[in-house]
């Protein structure tokens, strides 16, 4: 009758069988029915002589102030960091026993207690489920992850254009063509006898004649001169937007092998419980 023992003291003890590349889901955050959150994997139960995770310890914290679960393996469903009990419930969760750190637990003991706890009275009617052999298989889908970029575009005020106006003064010279009027004197000899007598007053002693002249006189008028219409162009560029992303890869040994560090095949075959228990010093 194969032992169960705890992933992580097959870690420690045999190292060199299970390679660095073993899955752990410890730590992982706990999804039960509904993808409610129950809680997180403490750790999981493996065959002592083939490896194979059997159970994950689940710790109930959500549904229960303080309860850890076996819950086979199988029933998970895993993505990236998060793994689902897609059917547990917490009638279900509630039905089990405690898990406790310190008993040796039995492959078969475990798995005849599970076919009384998924049809315990206490379970719902429509909650109870027979426990099919492969939900004692660890999953075996990963869903791997990878990072996108999405790139959005947001509207931001990139210039402010004031466009006004100022008074400037400057002379200006504009020619204008006037006229004025000088005296013309002109004096003609002449030799004729007068009956005038000099001294004589006769009142036409002085002539007067005006002198017209033209003057130039400026009036400003305002005109408008210039139109100015402010609008907005358009103008598209590429911009290039440099992001590290991250994505998910596949670790898988493409025979189903356990390998060593070196590659090397190892024959699970020859460990037993026995082995096990004295490297642990039990």
């Amino acid at each position: 009758m194969s032992q169960l023992i705890r992933l992580q003291d097959i870690q420690a003890t045999h190292r060199d069988l299970i390679g660095d590349d073993y899955y752990d889901p410890t730590g992982k955050t706990a999804y039960g029915v509904n993808e409610e959150k129950i809680g997180k994997i403490d750790g999981a139960l493996v065959e002592d002589t083939t490896g194979r995770i059997r159970y994950l310890i689940v710790d109930a914290g959500g549904w229960f102030s303080s309860k850890e679960v076996l819950v086979p393996a199988g029933l998970a469903r895993i993505v990236g960091d998060d793994v689902f009990f897609d059917s547990l419930t917490k009638a279900q969760a509630d039905a089990m026993e405690e898990y406790d750190h310190d008993y040796q637990y039995s492959y078969k003991e475990q798995y005849e207690k599970d076919r009384q706890a998924f049809v315990a009275d206490t379970v719902p009617a429509e909650e109870r489920m027979e426990v099919a052999d492969h939900a004692y298989d660890a999953p075996t889908t990963l869903e791997l992850l990878e990072e996108r970029l999405t790139v959005n575009k947001d509207r931001i005020v990139a210039g402010l254009v004031k466009v006004g106006k100022h008074v400037v003064t400057e002379e200006r010279n504009v020619e204008v063509d006037l006229e004025e009027e000088h005296a013309n004197i002109q004096r003609t000899t002449v030799d004729r006898p007068s009956e005038r007598r000099i001294g004589d007053v006769t009142g036409n002693e002085t002539i007067e004649v005006e002198l017209e002249a033209e003057r130039a006189r400026v009036n400003k008028e305002t005109y408008v001169s210039e139109e100015v219409n402010v609008g907005k162009t358009t103008e598209r560029h590429t911009e290039t937007i440099v992001e590290t992303i991250q994505r998910e890869e596949l670790d898988i040994d493409r025979d189903g092998n356990v390998v060593d560090r070196e590659g090397n095949i190892v024959d699970r075959d020859g460990i037993t419980a026995e082995d096990v228990r004295s490297a642990r010093g039990m």
